[in-house]
């Protein structure tokens, strides 16, 4: 049973890339520890010139990846410039009753280790694992219209609607999510989602961002 919407717990749902890592993402991150920037960067430039589709982008990234091994990823994200704050945000946010979660385009390797981090929910595209010694399961992959789906699927679990959930986000692949939750926050926004969201900010900590839309005591 929902409560209902704004008396009660909210979900906050974060995007990673460009939003909780500011200015990268973690196939950037990964990638420079292979020695591989260069070549991430022109297969990420296929989203807009070729029309290149997440499940063949984590294809081809899987093939550039063959020699990762897991203290490479580790290194990629301990190293990745993250917004200050986030742990610190989401104790304060748990603190008053709500939610926390990360839905993520990029490999779920990556994006469960904010479980550590405090996130009550991490989803992320299924990659297999690391070494990989399996190719790349293309259902797995996720696009910008999932994160709508699994919003709505973390909003049975933890027992609230989508009026209940602020959702936070920097590019269109948050656009489908920004479209269906009421209370919004462009991060270090692109002006294509910036114009879609109720509140925009740009600058280097979580905690200002989160400011704009924490709930004051009575």
């Amino acid at each position: 049973m929902t409560t209902s919407p704004g008396n009660g717990p909210r979900l906050h749902l974060f995007d990673l890339d460009g939003t909780l890592i500011r200015g990268s993402a973690a196939a950037v991150e990964i990638s420079r520890q292979l020695g591989l920037s260069e070549e991430i960067a022109a297969l990420e430039e296929g989203f807009p010139v070729k029309g290149l589709t997440p499940d063949e982008f984590a294809v081809q990234a899987r093939e550039l990846w063959s020699e990762l091994t897991a203290e490479q990823v580790t290194a990629a994200f301990e190293g990745a410039p993250w917004l200050d704050g986030i742990r610190e945000v989401w104790a304060d946010l748990k603190a008053q009753g709500d939610r926390c979660a990360v839905i993520s385009l990029s490999p779920d390797f990556f994006v469960e280790r904010l479980l550590d981090w405090g996130a009550d929910a991490a989803y992320g595209s299924r990659w297999p694992a690391v070494p990989f010694t399996q190719p790349i399961h293309r259902p797995g992959i996720l696009n910008a219209r999932a994160k709508v789906s699994i919003a709505h699927r973390l909003c049975t679990e933890f027992g609230v609607s989508l009026e209940d959930c602020v959702a936070y986000g920097d590019s269109m692949s948050d656009a489908a999510l920004f479209g269906v939750v009421s209370e919004t926050v462009a991060v270090n926004a692109d002006h294509h989602l910036a114009h879609l969201a109720r509140h925009s900010y740009a600058g280097p900590d979580l905690r200002e961002a989160y400011a704009l839309v924490r709930k004051r005591a009575a």
